[in-house]
Parts: C-alpha cells; sequence; structure tokens
C-alpha cells in the first residue's frame, strides 16, 4: 500500500465520519412546497389521495400516465365516463379532446387553482385571485352537506371564480371572518356532459385529508360524480415516470451515499487523471559487429600481406561448407570430387577444375602466391558456393 493510496483513504474515511455526523445532528424539514405528486409524502403531495381513491371511487378509478391527446387518439370509441384532473399542466390539444368527452356525455371533475382563459371561457367562468387572507374555510352550498367544511389553515391559494355565466351552478365557496363568501366550486353543463370545477386543490393534499373531519368534505365534493369508470390524468402529477433513479433519490440515506459515491469518484479522476508510470528507459539493440570483425582481420591481412595464409583459410572455408551442405568428401579433390561438386552446384567443370588447381595451390605450403590468385580463387569459390 503506497502513502497516496493511504492519503486518500483517510481523506475518504474523514469526510464519511463528517458526513455521518452531520446527518445524526440533521432535524428533519418538511418540504411545504406545492408539488401535487402521486407518489409524495410531504403535507402538499397526494400519496394519501391517491391511495384512498381506490375506495372513494369503489375500484372504478384508472390512472393514466400519457396526455388526453394520446389517451384518446388510441381509445376513439370510450363510452362515456368521468374525467378526473388535479392540478396538472395540460397541453391545449388534450383539454380539446377532454371537452370533446364531456360534450359527448362524460363527466370531468378538474380541481385546479387556474385554468387557460380559453378553456375557462368555454365552461363559462373567469377566475381570479380572491382572497390574500392566511386562512379560510371550503363549504358546500348544498343544504344536506352544511356541516362538512375544511378548514385551510395553511398556504390556501386564495383562488376563486370573479364571474360566472348565467346557467353555471355554484356548489362550493370560501369562507372567510372579513370577507362575503366567494364561489370556488361550480357546476357547468356542457353539451350532453357536465363540467365540476374546484379551484382549491389543497383540499385533496395529505396535510389536509389527514386532518380529523375533512375526509367527510372530501368526499362530499366526489359525490357529485356518477357511479361509473373514471379516467385519472396524471402524467404531470407523479415523479415516479421513467427516470432509472427514482428509487435511490427518493430515499435520504441512498441519496446521500450516491452522491457521495460520485464525488469520490470525481476527485479519484482528478488525482489519477496523470497516469502513474515509471519512464522507460531506452536500450539500444545490440549491434552485429561482426562484419565489422571479418573487416578489421581482412584488413590486418592484407596489410601483412599473407595472401598464402589467406588463401589456404578460404579453401579450409569452402571445402568444409561443401561437406555440410552438399554432403561431398573432400579427402580427394580428384576427378570425382569435380564431377559431383559440377552435378550439385550446376557450374561448369572448366570453372571447379581451375577452383580447384587455386585450393591446391593455398593448401601447398611451398606454393607461390600472389595476390591475384588470392582475388581470383575467392571470386570463383564465391561463384560455386556461397559461404
Amino acid at each position: 500500500m503506497n502513502k497516496t493510496f493511504k492519503i486518500y483513504a483517510l481523506v475518504f474515511i474523514i469526510i464519511m465520519v463528517i458526513l455521518a455526523l452531520l446527518e445524526v445532528n440533521k432535524k428533519e424539514v418538511t418540504d411545504w412546497r406545492k408539488n401535487f405528486d402521486v407518489e409524495e409524502k410531504s403535507p402538499f403531495g397526494l400519496f394519501v389521495f391517491s391511495h384512498e381513491s381506490k375506495d372513494l371511487f369503489k375500484g372504478k378509478l384508472k390512472k393514466v400516465d400519457v396526455s388526453a391527446y394520446e389517451y384518446y387518439n388510441e381509445n376513439k370509441n370510450k363510452p362515456a365516463h368521468n374525467i378526473l384532473i388535479i392540478e396538472s399542466e395540460i397541453d391545449m390539444e388534450s383539454w380539446k379532446k377532454i371537452m370533446d368527452q364531456v360534450s359527448r356525455g362524460s363527466d370531468a371533475m378538474i380541481i385546479v387553482s387556474q385554468l387557460p382563459k380559453q378553456i375557462s371561457d368555454s365552461i363559462g367562468y373567469y377566475d381570479s385571485q380572491i382572497s390574500f387572507e392566511e386562512e379560510n374555510y371550503l363549504k358546500l352550498t348544498d343544504k344536506k352537506y352544511q356541516g362538512d367544511f375544511v378548514h385551510l389553515d395553511k398556504f390556501p391559494s386564495g383562488r376563486g371564480f370573479s364571474y360566472i355565466k348565467p346557467g353555471v351552478e355554484v356548489l362550493g365557496k370560501t369562507v372567510e371572518k372579513n370577507n362575503s363568501d366567494q364561489a370556488n366550486f361550480i357546476k357547468a353543463k356542457f353539451g350532453k356532459g357536465t363540467f365540476y370545477v374546484h379551484c382549491e386543490p389543497l383540499f385533496l393534499t395529505n396535510y389536509y385529508l389527514l386532518k380529523k373531519g375533512n375526509v367527510k368534505y372530501f368526499q362530499d365534493v366526489f359525490s357529485y360524480l356518477q357511479d361509473r369508470d373514471t379516467l385519472w390524468f396524471v402524467e404531470s402529477n407523479t415523479k415516479e415516470s421513467r427516470f432509472f433513479m427514482r428509487f435511490i433519490l427518493s430515499k435520504p440515506a441512498l441519496k446521500y451515499a450516491w452522491w457521495v459515491f460520485l464525488g469520490g469518484l470525481v476527485l479519484f479522476i482528478f488525482f489519477n487523471a496523470k497516469r502513474k508510470q515509471r519512464v522507460v528507459p531506452i536500450i539500444e539493440p545490440l549491434k552485429n559487429t561482426s562484419a565489422e570483425f571479418v573487416k578489421s582481420i581482412g584488413n590486418l591481412y592484407l596489410q601483412e600481406g599473407d595472401f598464402h595464409d589467406m588463401m589456404a583459410k578460404k579453401a579450409q572455408y569452402f571445402l568444409n561448407k561443401v561437406r555440410l551442405d552438399l554432403l561431398i568428401d573432400t579427402q580427394n579433390l580428384d576427378e570425382d570430387f569435380a564431377k559431383k561438386l559440377h552435378l550439385k552446384t550446376g557450374k561448369s567443370t572448366e570453372m571447379i577444375e581451375e577452383a580447384i588447381k587455386l585450393i591446391k595451390k593455398g593448401q601447398d605450403p611451398y606454393s607461390s602466391v600472389m595476390k591475384e590468385d588470392l582475388v581470383r580463387m575467392n571470386k570463383l569459390l564465391d561463384e560455386i558456393i556461397k559461404i
């Protein structure tokens, strides 16, 4: 284990200890954002409603996680049904599909704080900010529901209807101490169907549904829908989506572990971006000095002028090559030897006989040898067989 690795390990352990201490001493912070997420358990999520809705709609509720435009394009002959929208961003083409379904006999429960003006005009109302109070009450106008209400004591939107066209029925109001009652829940006929529009979706969130007594108001609002199949378009009300990290990021402990892992990985890459490796020395390949050695020896012989000795050695090397490569006996350099050498090499008999004569001359210690004899023998022997 090298010194650098020990330093990295120590730094990593210190970071982990600090994070653990921070996690232990951390105070749980409540998320009061109005997210209206069907999987969110924070105060203003729809987790409780999402699970209770199965019983409320008697098992006839279906969550649709695609846009209304896509759904109705694939289900063009769907019979009359209920449509549920809760604080969702709906594109205009989807609104047109929803309105078409309502005009053909379906009912739509729209619980949103604000609708596009083109849609609200078609239904028959204008919405606006009608209250800036920190708390108010939601009540229904039907006498049989007079005792059922919701007290909004946390961040009410204050939205309501500033204008309602004739023929539109008011089903619920926002009640405040110092202001007159303002409509917040209406019923509007549209073709063969009906729009129910409620502009305060907070009463469906976890915080208010878990408060004692509020469930009754919640049940009363949905009692206006007929007992039939209901489609709840939740495309923009959920983070469950298709994000592969949703489970890890939804758990605080796993989320911290994930970010620590990514941080450690970034540090590791940063400090090890330059590959650590010892410098490889350049080793020059060994030079073949055989040729230089032979050249030096040859020059030495030439300087000494011992041509006879050089001829004898050349002859010796040649005969040794003939024995090894051509398998010819060199004991007697006679006509039989010359004939075999002629057949094996294909050289002319004149060339071979001249070479044999020069070989014998080089082997005879008493013969007189000149430089021209050495040159001629060297040339002939190299032509007969390369040494």
